[in-house]
């Protein structure tokens, strides 16, 4: 397998070489021998300070440390790259000194090559007494650098000076490539994914903006949006505009988002349930019903209505639900008027429509404000069911019906209530929806449909109190932003996902991915899920392509071996696009883990269960075979979740490159 071809090169370098009076270093005081109180580097005798962050070494020394008046100062910078499958990614640097100038033209060079891991680059250069110019450019900050500032205090003339780099190196991961192995599926454009399986075996997703694609693998994927677009006459357009629009929208479906689709074997329809949204939260979701998974569409009804007021109450179902002529004082203090409705209320977007293990139909839906609300719909109808009724309190109204996660204005959208195993489990969007938003899918379960939804943790998907919680650990990150080797951008913004279990019981997410390449563009991607020891959801470490769980699981001798794993820390720079990127580790057959963590490892024998010990945590999880995303290449990889944490291990096993 060909491997090894790398991404542009993009890099400052800035070396400040500074020779002043006194000993005051500008960033602290330092002696020779000593450590710079600025860096992590341990000084060397002889004029040597050598300083190593993530396996890159940058050594800084002079030939002596005492000079007369008018000596020249020879001095020898050296870069080293051990760091595995990276790249150290330079170019053109400026200089900027003090009381030492370049000895002679052409005396202190001013670039290095890109150094490939195993390398080392040497620039040497002289100095002599002088007055310079003042400092040039200072480092540039910037994804995967990472700055050096080795150092050597030195006497010059009789006088205390310093020779100081300061380095901004640019790491850029080496992407492999699998030559005639690699291997793309055919990607769709559909936000908002909602998975739906037809009698025939095709799989649809419906998404924001009357967009659609379907496939027969999971794999690849062809677009849709004629036919569902197609599926929405005049008539229909019309009906669902009735409550409002967005007149900011642009296109007829502009303000039309995020479908959810069932098939209701009472009604002998297939239901489309369609976010109409609007300014103020005047918001509603409305049914459409057909007799094709592609339609044509009628409009049955609205299920619920947001955003309303004294003026406008009476073109919604309230009174009918509120059993009243007069509307309650809570919706006009909690009021659009006062831009209050999203401290108590819902916006009414983001449907989720299911049937549970009695039959019951229920609907989850909301975004942000007010937080996620569970309402019972009619079987016969498949609009709201007004027989079932709500108290009014803390996490429940009359109307809107029981609260279930979120509220307080905390980030929390496209709830997704999905039955796995023997829980019910609740997807929830954490975070904003673009790029640099930090947009994440976190996961909660629950025996009962109703709730309460818990984590790992035993943390409640409730907020009383707002909070900024796009990074917290409240609710079970299934993946965060990432980028295996094998992708040139990373994965960034996943989120608004559906999840389905398949007729063969293999359990899926599906959702939407922005990347790393610095735009908003966005395709559709499904990953297994699988359910570990404990019950606790994990999903596989590449997209779908057919692969199946060993349920007898396998011998140590065939998972045994040297992986690439991602740790999908909470804490990520999303706002400058920042990913988890790989490190490497080995599980050897003896138990034991080595490379970037160390601990233990272990399989239950007759299981797909894998238990890692590292770091001071336990992950549990499965071993199974996939393709490497992008290529055809089988490996072993796992997926397991930490037990104190609930931070997503993945791991993939190294294969052989030429």
């Amino acid at each position: 397998m060909k491997t090894v071809i790398e991404t542009i090169l993009m890099a400052t370098a800035l070396l400040l070489l500074l020779c002043s009076c006194g000993s005051k270093d500008p960033e602290g005081t330092s002696v020779p021998g000593t450590a710079d109180p600025a860096g992590e580097g341990t000084a060397l005798p002889e004029g040597a300070y050598s300083e190593t962050q993530d396996d890159i070494t940058v050594t800084l020394s002079t030939d002596k440390l005492s000079y007369e008046a008018g000596e020249e100062v020879h001095y020898v910078l050296t870069i080293e790259n051990a760091r595995k499958n990276w790249t150290v990614s330079g170019k053109r640097f400026t200089y900027s000194n003090k009381g030492l100038v370049p000895a002679s033209d052409g005396s202190m060079p001013n670039e290095f090559s890109n150094i490939r891991t195993g390398e080392t680059v040497t620039l040497e250069g002289t100095l002599t007494g002088g007055t310079p110019e003042a400092a040039g450019n200072a480092p540039q900050a910037g994804a995967d650098n990472v700055t050096f500032r080795p150092y050597v205090q030195i006497t010059y003339g009789g006088e205390e000076a310093m020779v100081r780099a300061v380095l901004n190196l640019k790491l850029v991961q080496v992407v492999q490539s699998f030559g005639e192995n690699a291997k793309s599926p055919k990607t769709v454009t559909v936000h908002d994914p909602a998975i739906f399986r037809d009698f025939d075996g095709t799989y649809y997703v419906f998404g924001t903006h009357i967009t659609a694609a379907s496939s027969k693998d999971l794999f690849d994927w062809k677009q849709e949006d004629a036919m569902f677009r197609g599926a929405l006459s005049k008539d229909t357009i019309a009906q669902i505009r009735q409550w409002h629009m967005d007149k900011t929208s642009g296109d007829w479906f502009g303000y039309l988002w995020a479908p959810d689709i069932i098939y209701n074997p009472v009604m002998e329809k297939y239901c489309i349930y369609l976010s109409a949204d609007g300014d103020d939260w005047k918001s509603n979701i409305v049914l459409l019903t057909s007799d094709a998974v592609t339609g044509p569409y009628e409009y049955a009804g609205s299920v619920v209505y947001g955003g309303f007021d004294q003026d406008t109450w009476t073109q919604t179902d309230a009174p009918q639900v509120l059993g009243t002529d007069a509307l309650p004082e809570r919706y006009l203090t909690n009021g659009v008027g006062n831009r209050k409705w999203g401290d108590r209320f819902p916006n009414c977007i983001d449907a989720c429509v299911f049937f549970d293990d009695d039959g019951n139909l229920r609907m989850s839906y909301g975004s942000w404000s007010g937080g996620i609300f569970l309402l019972e719909l009619d079987e016969e109808t498949g609009l709201r069911d007004y027989t079932v009724s709500y108290e009014t309190n803390k996490h429940s109204d009359a109307y809107f019906g029981s609260l279930i996660a979120g509220g307080s204005y905390a980030s929390g959208e496209a709830s997704y209530i999905q039955k796995i195993g023997d829980y019910y489990w609740l997807f929830i969007s954490y975070g904003g929806l673009e790029a640099r938003g930090g947009y994440n899918v976190r996961v909660f379960r629950s025996e009962d449909p109703k709730g309460p939804y818990i984590d790992a943790l035993g943390n409640g998907a409730y907020y009383d109190t707002w909070s900024q919680n796009f990074n917290q650990s409240v609710g079970v990150r299934l993946f965060g932003a990432y980028k295996w080797r094998s992708m040139t951008n990373g994965q960034v913004a996943q989120g608004h996902n559906s999840a389905f279990v398949d007729e063969d019981g293999k359990a899926y997410i599906v959702f939407h991915t922005r990347t790393t390449n610095g735009s908003e563009g966005h395709y559709v991607k499904v990953h297994q899920l699988f359910v570990n020891k404990e019950g606790w959801l994990v999903a596989a470490p590449y997209l779908t392509d057919g692969e199946t769980l060993k349920e007898d699981g396998y011998p140590v001798s065939e998972v045994a071996g040297d992986y690439e794993v991602i740790l999908h820390r909470l804490n990520v720079d999303y706002e400058n696009l920042g990913v988890n990127h790989t490190e490497e580790i080995s599980l050897r057959e003896d138990g034991t883990v080595t490379g970037a963590y160390e601990g233990s490892w272990s399989l239950e024998s007759g299981t797909p269960y894998i238990t890692l010990e590292i770091g001071g945590e336990t992950y549990s999880g499965v071993a199974l075979k996939m393709e490497i995303e992008g290529s055809s290449v089988e490996t072993m990889v796992f997926t397991a979740l930490g037990q104190g944490n609930q931070l997503t291990l993945w791991g993939s096993r190294s294969v052989d490159e030429e």
